[in-house]
């Protein structure tokens, strides 16, 4: 019988009136994945972060190897022996690599109040190297390092100390394949050591891959905890939901002919070390999908065409002969765009739901004949779309910051859906969404791309690019490797063969 690593038990969290969890009990076992699953708003990031001391315990326990523990923070979670990787970035900017890495316990390279950076650096160029990420230097600043490196050192960061338990929050969605599978052997490693992972996702074929045991909550409810096992994605999906999922999925038309109508060029765009001469069209009504490995350069093609991208050469231009070098530009233009690295780069995390939602389209929220801003306009705006896009929230005034990842990426949707862009740059607009909330998504595409929008989409989810481009580009080292047309016989081999 399996030994009992740690016992939540009766555990309950508000935020303001909002209950996100609700007497919460379960076991988690020594020596096994043990995976959290939910819908968007289910509980499960809040559940963790009560553990790891990212948000306090308001009530009930959590007992670890029989001692009830009460972490106040992320560094006393840690000298309890348990740690996270967030959802979000979880390293601190204007901090090397090796900063981060030991952040909270600098002390053992302290003498007599001074700090030893040579052996700091020296110990976490060691601790890269065992874990193979010899590209990554102790030394630079983690500012120097892209979404998916500084994740992989949050990896060695929650990890190198053999924590008891170690908390993966939607971590993979991040990682391109690469990255995960460095990622799941570090899994295994703690697993085999007869420790405890806690694996949060919404890939439902990943949890039933890499999890021994999944526990499923839902509206802050505790449902169930069954064997990975015995379990099918239909069995969970009904689990997670409560219903069965019904109605299509992904796209169900093939042959669908793309208009002759260019609405966008992309020529010789270049950015130094990240864009190599990319040209392309994209036309009325389409969606055109971009994937690669984490290299490929096909995140800096989003922000290229956004005009974020400030030291990007070539020409990014409207059908009208417009061409997009800056934000402003591209927003006044009715240019919509969502990054990846949500937290930083698509919302304002200490505003407003309303706020957050109506700030690209205030232009048309003003009193009539004058620039003043009307604030019951702004406040119907942004209900509409938060109800649009099933936001789960207190109301429309609840700070950003309050809600689960899911529920930040339906805010940053509902933003430019209420903006009404006719051209839709989406990158990793899946990444941390429940199941029911994607497929809400890819039917919101479909039903944009038949009005007339154009989108492009950005994806380390194969599937997704399959099930739902009309053409996909692959890249690869900054460039352009080829491209593929939608067809009931592409698959992910397909598209792995021209990455690699």
């Amino acid at each position: 019988m399996s030994e009992v690593r740690l016992q939540v038990r009766n555990v309950t969290k508000h935020f303001g009136i909002n209950r996100a969890l609700n007497n919460v009990s379960f076991d988690i076992n020594k020596g096994e994945v043990h995976a959290l699953i939910g819908e968007n708003g289910s509980g499960k990031s809040t559940l963790t972060n009560m553990l790891t001391g990212i948000y306090q315990l308001e009530s009930g326990k959590f007992i670890l190897d029989g001692e009830e523990i009460h972490s106040k923070n992320q560094v006393d979670a840690n000298n309890h022996g348990v740690s996270i990787i967030v959802q979000e970035l979880g390293t601190l900017s204007g901090l090397t690599v090796a900063e981060n890495i030991f952040l909270g316990h600098e002390e053992r390279f302290i003498k007599y109040g001074i700090r030893n950076t040579i052996a700091m650096n020296a110990e976490a160029n060691k601790l890269l190297h065992e874990y193979g990420f010899d590209h990554i230097k102790a030394q630079n600043l983690v500012d120097d390092y892209n979404f998916e490196d500084r994740k992989l050192i949050e990896i060695v960061k929650a990890t190198y100390f053999h924590p008891k338990i170690v908390v993966i929050d939607e971590t993979t969605t991040a990682l391109s394949q690469e990255g995960r599978e460095e990622l799941y052997k570090h899994m295994n490693r703690i697993r085999d050591e007869g420790n405890t992972i806690i694996f949060i996702s919404h890939d439902l074929p990943e949890i039933l891959d890499k999890s021994d045991t999944i526990t499923v909550l839902r509206d802050g409810e505790y449902i169930d905890t069954v064997k990975s096992k015995d379990m099918t994605e239909d069995s969970l999906k009904k689990l997670m939901v409560g219903r069965e999922i019904t109605g299509d999925y992904y796209r169900n038309d093939y042959g669908t002919p793309i208009s002759d109508e260019v609405v966008l060029s992309v020529k010789n765009v270049s950015v130094p070390k990240l864009l190599n001469n990319v040209s392309f069209d994209l036309h009325k009504g389409e969606i055109l999908g971009f994937g690669g490995l984490s290299e490929s350069g096909m995140h800096e093609i989003g922000k290229a065409i956004f005009g974020a991208s400030y030291d990007r050469e070539g020409e990014v231009v409207l059908a009208d002969g417009t061409h997009i070098n800056n934000i402003p530009t591209a927003i006044a233009h009715s240019i919509a765009y969502t990054s990846k690295d949500r937290d930083n780069e698509s919302i304002v995390l200490n505003q407003s739901i309303q706020d957050n939602i109506a700030l690209p389209s205030l232009d048309k929220l003003t009193l009539s004949h004058t620039k003043f801003l009307n604030w019951h306009l702004i406040k119907d705006f942004a209900q509409k779309f938060a109800k649009e896009m099933s936001v789960k929230m207190v109301n429309t005034e609840q700070f950003v910051s309050e809600l689960s990842g899911g529920n930040k990426q339906k805010v940053v949707l509902a933003r430019w859906i209420g903006k009404g862009s006719d051209i839709v740059v989406l990158d990793s607009p899946t990444r941390g969404i429940d199941i029911k909330v994607k497929q809400d998504i890819y039917q919101l595409m479909d039903r944009m791309r038949k009005d007339g929008k154009s989108i492009i989409m950005i994806s380390e989810e194969l599937m997704e690019l399959i099930g739902m481009c009309d053409r996909i580009v692959i890249m690869k080292d900054g460039a352009i490797k080829g491209e593929l047309p939608r067809s009931k016989e592409l698959n992910e081999n397909s598209l792995i063969s021209m990455m690699v």
